[in-house]
């Protein structure tokens, strides 16, 4: 690459920008896009968000390929092939990206050559996005287990069979790490053992990803309840009904914590009492996790959209990237997209 890299205040480097959830910490901003700096066709869907560092967006797709793209040229810089279909968000760690595949392939591939650096596998797909902390990896598959690996080596360090299949990318802390599973279950695991701490039943399925907000633990389920739940004891906090199930992950910014139900609305609940701070109709069905920008929350359904943090009121509408599963990456100069029909946007 020639281009001169970004600065290191745009890097996203994980879903929601980091293993807090924060989606950018609300300091970034997000004008309203006027128009289109490029655009990359990937050839086959992205079901996955991108995440970005040092001027390069890395994008999986589908057709099992991870792409690295400059973003100042709007030009691929590599490609990497995997053995199957790519549902997993990337995350960087030093000079690795990693990403899970429909194979059970979880791989690590370095960021400036593209070439792979190590793979380990679980049994089924991984469409959960790794999470690395204190050097080691952590993720789940569909086989309804839970890994931990060396973030230099992929060796395991430990492996925890839970009830569900997992597609809940889970919340990392320095002892316990909490994720939803397909049998309705939050979990709290020990980060060093995997062993299980303590798990609350909810009514369905949990593919939400969670998020911490002081000492309680915030995620949505099928059964169409957003829970709050006591980080060191699984205890309902507090639940809010929404019209249908949650698969969205929540933002947490401040006191307010964001989720979307495929009910089509947007929720904004305060922390820690859960009082409803507004809610919005922006769509059919909402899926995506929001963002949490400057002043405003920014999410892909039906397009790429941005709400008032303070009432929900609309911002902007943007007609591109009408990606259900997938969220913006925001630099303050910048939104990144990537949608269901294989495009990569830059709009600025």
């Amino acid at each position: 690459m020639t281009s001169e890299p970004a600065r290191v205040d745009t890097d996203w480097p994980a879903l929601l920008h980091d293993n807090s959830r924060t989606g950018g910490l609300g300091i970034r901003a997000a004008k309203a896009p006027d128009h289109v700096r490029w655009h990359v066709r990937m050839g086959s869907s992205v079901r996955s968000a991108p995440v970005l560092r040092s001027g390069v967006l890395y994008v999986t797709s589908m057709a099992g390929n991870l792409h690295a793209i400059d973003v100042e040229k709007g030009r691929q810089v590599w490609q990497f092939q995997a053995a199957d279909h790519i549902h997993s968000t990337p995350s960087l760690s030093g000079n690795k990206v990693l990403f899970g595949c429909d194979s059970g392939k979880v791989y690590a591939v370095n960021c400036d050559s593209g070439k792979p650096v190590w793979e380990t596998a679980a049994a089924a797909e991984v469409w959960t996005s790794p999470v690395v902390r204190n050097g080691v990896v952590f993720f789940g598959g569909a086989d309804a287990r839970m890994y931990a690996v060396d973030v230099d080596t992929g060796r395991k360090r430990w492996t925890q069979e839970l009830g569900g299949r997992v597609y809940s990318t889970a919340w990392v802390g320095d002892k316990h790490l909490y994720l939803g599973g397909g049998d309705g279950k939050v979990y709290c695991l020990d980060v060093s053992s995997g062993k299980t701490v303590w798990s609350t039943t909810t009514g369905n399925g949990i593919d939400s990803s969670p998020a911490v907000a002081g000492d309680m633990i915030l995620i949505g389920s099928e059964d169409f309840f957003f829970y709050a739940l006591d980080a060191e004891t699984g205890a309902v906090r507090w639940k809010y009904e929404t019209g249908l199930g949650i698969s969205s992950s929540p933002a947490v910014w401040e006191d307010l914590a964001v989720v979307g139900s495929k009910d089509g609305f947007l929720y904004a609940f305060e922390v820690p009492g859960g009082r409803l701070r507004w809610k919005m109709q922006i769509s059919d069905v909402v899926t995506a996790p929001p963002v949490i920008a400057s002043g405003l929350i920014c999410i892909q359904a039906g397009g790429t959209q941005a709400f008032d943090i303070a009432t929900g009121s609309v911002a902007w509408r943007a007609g591109l990237g009408g990606a259900v599963q997938s969220a913006p990456v925001l630099t303050g100069d910048a939104i990144y997209v990537a949608s269901n029909d294989g495009e990569v946007y830059a709009l600025e």
